[in-house]
């Protein structure tokens, strides 16, 4: 149990690392670095702690996901920021690479398999279990990060806090 909550801890602040990363790529400004860190972390310990319950890898990514948009909100009206700073760069590290080199790895040995039709279904079906689980991350990712921001664009985070 100890060791599971802290290799918890330890893929989540590896996740709020990469997210400050690809914050000072994106030349965030140097007060928003803790909190996209904070993000980052949050993010990556829903999605493994989620994971670690047996929830799917697509539905715990939208969680992750969802989280990020909904405190993006508050926390860019407070630093005084546009949102898409704090909410961008935790949501990359979430980007299913595995996926995506599996996908393409599939797709050179089909295409470099010439006769041997045994292999090929297994193949097709490796390029399909994994791209498709490769774009519904990419879909749960984008759908909650946005869906907050366009529920909440009409009312100002102002009337929201009050």
């Amino acid at each position: 149990m100890i060791s599971t909550i802290l290799h918890l801890i330890h893929v989540s602040a590896w996740a709020g690392i990469a997210a400050v990363g690809f914050g000072v790529l994106f030349n965030v400004p140097k007060k928003a670095i803790v909190t996209i860190f904070s993000l980052g972390f949050g993010a990556g310990l829903i999605k493994f702690a989620l994971m670690n319950f047996d929830v799917n890898i697509i539905l715990s990514s939208f969680i992750a996901a969802l989280f990020v948009g909904l405190l993006s909100m508050p926390i860019a009206h407070k630093i005084h920021h546009p949102p898409v700073i704090f909410s961008i760069p935790p949501i990359i590290p979430m980007i299913p690479g595995y996926f995506a080199y599996e996908t393409v790895l599939y797709v050179i040995k089909f295409t470099f398999l010439v006769n041997d039709t045994t292999n090929k279904m297994e193949l097709i079906e490796g390029i399909f279990i994994n791209g498709f689980t490769m774009f519904f991350i990419l879909v749960s990712i984008t759908v909650g990060v946005a869906f907050p921001m366009l529920l909440l664009r009409k009312s100002t985070v102002k009337r929201l806090n009050s």
